[in-house]
């Protein structure tokens, strides 16, 4: 899937979502959606920083 479809995709979703909830629950739902992928990108930066310390950990060793 290339960027276009996948913002295309996404954006359908949200429209099919949104028509067929309440806008209470769409704060809710919102919001909660924020968390879910500030989350997820905190954890993959975390993942990123982890495997660039350890190699550079290894490189260390290796001229050790």
């Amino acid at each position: 899937m290339n960027p276009s479809e996948l913002a295309a995709a996404v954006a359908a979703t949200a429209i099919t979502i949104a028509n067929n909830t309440p806008t209470e629950d769409l704060l809710l739902l919102g919001s909660v959606f924020v968390q879910l992928g500030e989350t997820l990108e905190t954890i993959a930066v975390q993942r990123e920083y982890l495997s660039r310390k350890c190699g550079e950990n290894m490189n260390k060793n290796e001229t050790i």
